[in-house]
């Protein structure tokens, strides 16, 4: 069985103030990535990106789990399985008209 558990919550905003994390594939702006904890971030998108139009507009909830392709298989797929960052793995689904992203970090191999 595949677990999964809160990671962050990411809150679309027209202009993010602050700190910013910028993902040059994804054409994204990251505010407080990493800095509260309670995992809520702010994201802002260039006018190029090609993030689907449903996440810069709903704010999102995303979950760590040990088997990405196990959560997202048969459901409605936003975002296909995909590394926005060195590590990770994301994909993003829709669930009742709202992105649910999933992460699975690689192991490194002190713990495999």
């Amino acid at each position: 069985m595949s677990i999964f558990e809160y990671q962050h919550l990411e809150i679309p905003r027209n202009t993010p103030v602050g700190s910013k994390n910028y993902l040059e594939k994804s054409g994204m702006y990251v505010v407080g990535l990493g800095t509260n904890s309670y995992g809520i971030e702010l994201i802002g998108f260039t006018a190029d990106s090609l993030i689907p139009e449903l996440v810069p507009k709903v704010p999102h909830i995303a979950f760590e789990t040990d088997n990405l392709l196990t959560k997202i298989k048969g459901k409605d797929i936003l975002i296909g399985s995909n590394g926005p960052s060195e590590g990770v793995t994301t994909a993003l689904i829709v669930c009742n008209g709202a992105p649910v992203e999933f992460l699975q970090y690689d192991k490194r191999e002190d713990e495999q």
